[in-house]
């Protein structure tokens, strides 16, 4: 199939889906990309760990912060939602830097995170990625920002609700009525930009070599695995990824590695127009639409 056809197709499946997307898929050996609305600018929900991970790093690298520094964290609201780590401890911890890294990135731990924002705020953040020449990312707040949407004032039966609100209160030029949705307010970035960062951590860069060593192995310790993962894993390829979900939002950004040494950096950021808090089968689509776009390049 011709690479228009499979773009034609790409974009029927995600409308079927109810997802407006952006991807943008890199062969890291060639520099030859296909994608749909790679510069469309999304939220970044949780994929804003990662430049986050990384401007830790770097200031690790630098002798700034002590990896096996121990940080008081949490508790967080152990009957609150999101995922597993220190936000559903119920008594305080002490971990280390390093751990809080593991944390925040390969189990998207939200609290861990905001310890490592504590340190590094987004400022810095930002800071950091400019020095690197990472462009297109932009880092406005810290993760607990994240919690504080519509979702968390409904009931549990009327959760939907905040889908309907995320789906129908956006503007034109993306700005949106929920702050952690508008992408002049939130955490955002590209496809473009999401691959951009995946091929520095990957190919030589201005990121210092144990850095993105570092990240590379967070990311493919991810636990998160129910959105791109059943599409590119397999036994002869390496999976490393970094989701995001927040709302409507469904993102995957990683990085595929096969046996034969092919290499490709994947963003697939999205958000749904169906007001629904389980979409498997919009997950679904969106990895079979990122694999196509791989196999266009992978020339199978």
């Amino acid at each position: 199939m011709s690479a228009a056809a499979v773009l034609h197709e790409a974009r029927s499946l995600l409308r079927g889906a109810g997802l407006r997307a952006g991807l943008l898929v890199r062969d890291l050996g060639t520099g030859e990309e296909i994608g749909l609305e790679p510069d469309a600018v999304f939220p970044s929900a949780s994929l804003v760990k990662v430049p986050l991970a990384v401007a830790t790093l770097e200031r690790i690298e630098r002798g700034e912060l002590d990896g096996a520094t121990e940080l008081r964290v949490g508790p967080g609201d152990a009957g609150a939602p999101g995922p597993p780590g220190i936000s559903r401890f119920r008594h305080p911890a002490t971990v280390a830097v390093d751990d809080l890294l593991y944390l925040a990135v390969a189990v998207s731990d939200g609290v861990a995170a905001d310890a490592l924002f504590d340190l590094t705020p987004p400022d810095r953040v930002r800071a950091e990625l400019a020095r690197l020449g990472i462009e297109g990312i932009a880092v406005r707040h810290v993760v607990r920002d994240l919690t504080d949407t519509p979702a968390e004032r409904f009931p549990d039966g009327e959760v939907h609700l905040a889908h309907v609100l995320a789906r129908s209160a956006g503007t034109g030029g993306r700005g949106h009525a929920v702050a952690q949705l508008d992408v002049t307010r939130a955490n955002s970035g590209s496809a473009r930009a999401h691959v951009d960062l995946l091929q520095a951590l990957w190919l030589p860069s201005a990121v210092a070599p144990p850095v993105a060593a570092r990240v590379r192995a967070l990311l493919a310790a991810n636990l998160h695995r129910q959105r791109l993962t059943p599409d590119f894993a397999t036994d002869a390829a390496r999976w490393s990824s970094k989701t995001g979900t927040l709302l409507n939002l469904r993102h995957e950004v990683g990085v595929v590695e096969h046996a034969d040494g092919q290499r490709f950096a994947v963003a697939a950021l999205s958000e749904s127009q169906v007001a629904a808090v389980s979409q498997p089968g919009a997950e679904a689509v969106l990895g079979q639409v990122a694999r196509q776009l791989r196999d266009v390049l992978r020339g199978g």
